[in-house]
């Protein structure tokens, strides 16, 4: 019985959607939204979301943002004060359907120098599960 438990807990806790199978590779998925990320639109951005999107903090154990509406928030009030925003690609690797980018982001909130991170992306049935970044 502990077994069981154990197996539902730690099936609880995944962030694999289950579907009949990928389409897109991970790699286009998150191009994509990167795409909409820099075009600043934020109903192409959501459309690469399941309702169950998480995003962390590298280092956190709770999310900064856990579920769709709260995703859309933070972007949608991201994307209204940064009429600059763009993220560049310094380095992408790719490994399974985790999709990691070192980007460099411009006109973030009005910011002249660009900010620098890691976006650790992780993909399930053509849509990004869970995000995790890493700031300088």
């Amino acid at each position: 019985m502990k077994l069981i438990y154990l197996f539902l807990f730690s099936f609880s806790m995944s962030t694999t959607l289950i579907c009949a199978q990928q389409v897109k590779n991970p790699e286009e998925i998150v191009q994509e939204n990167l795409d909409f990320y820099n075009e600043r639109n934020i109903e192409g951005f959501m459309s690469s979301f399941p309702d169950t999107i998480t995003l962390y903090l590298f280092g956190k154990s709770d999310p900064v943002a856990n579920g769709k509406d709260a995703v859309r928030k933070l972007y949608k009030e991201l994307f209204e004060v940064s009429p600059k925003l763009h993220s560049t690609i310094l380095h992408r690797a790719v490994i399974g359907n985790k999709v990691i980018d070192h980007e460099s982001i411009k006109g973030r909130k009005g910011r002249k120098k660009p900010v620098k991170l890691v976006m650790i992306y992780e993909v399930s049935c053509d849509k990004i599960v869970r995000m995790t970044v890493i700031r300088e």
